[in-house]
């Protein structure tokens, strides 16, 4: 995990400087790019996702509706203009059960769905991650902090242009009176990845 972040350092060090000259020749301005932050502080990230997994967790039709048809589920929620854009085309949730475990991955890149659940993080872009997740998903898990049973399968869903997918994780015990908003405030990035479980704060 060092490496990873020694990565993700150098990385955003890199960023910093480019975005620097780009400002500087002309090319953006800062008030670009304050707008490109904006927008995904405010409008699109995994406060969407959140919101969406607790109302499946509270409304069984609209949780049918989620995994039947992804698109038309959000669609009926008040979400800001550009949930199907900006890599949110083709979005599709799968759910974790007590059989069942889901987890996210891209191959090829990392496609990812942004609109619920906001920029992806440096580890789910790194090759190694992208190749040991379909090849041992159960040790990554393990890695991550995350034991899962021998009883329970391990679906690896390879995300990419054509369907970016986000999981519905399993809804905490002792959560039962709680409220979407509730609900919402304890759903990580991670849990909606599979790389997580949502738990109750002590």
């Amino acid at each position: 995990m060092a490496d990873s972040i020694d990565r993700e350092t150098y990385s955003a060090a890199r960023v910093r400087a480019l975005e620097s000259l780009l400002i500087e020749k002309g090319v953006i301005t800062s008030a670009t790019v304050d707008k490109v932050i904006e927008f995904f502080e405010k409008d699109m990230g995994p406060f969407n996702g959140a919101k969406i997994v607790a109302k499946a967790w509270v409304d069984p039709e609209f949780k049918q509706q989620l995994l039947e048809d992804t698109p038309s589920a959000i669609a009926v929620m008040n979400f800001p203009r550009g949930m199907a854009g900006a890599e949110g085309e083709h979005m599709k949730a799968v759910a974790n059960t007590d059989d069942v475990h889901n987890l996210i991955v891209c191959t090829m890149c990392s496609c990812y769905p942004w609109p619920v659940l906001g920029l992806p993080p440096y580890w789910f872009k790194d090759p190694t991650f992208r190749a040991r997740a379909i090849r041992e998903p159960r040790k990554v898990l393990q890695e991550f902090g995350l034991d899962i049973p021998e009883s329970t399968e391990i679906r690896v869903w390879d995300t990419s242009a054509q369907i970016r997918w986000f999981v519905v994780p399993e809804r905490p015990d002792g959560t039962e009176d709680w409220t979407e908003e509730q609900l919402a405030a304890i759903i990580t990035p991670e849990s909606m990845q599979g790389a997580a479980k949502v738990v109750v704060p002590a």
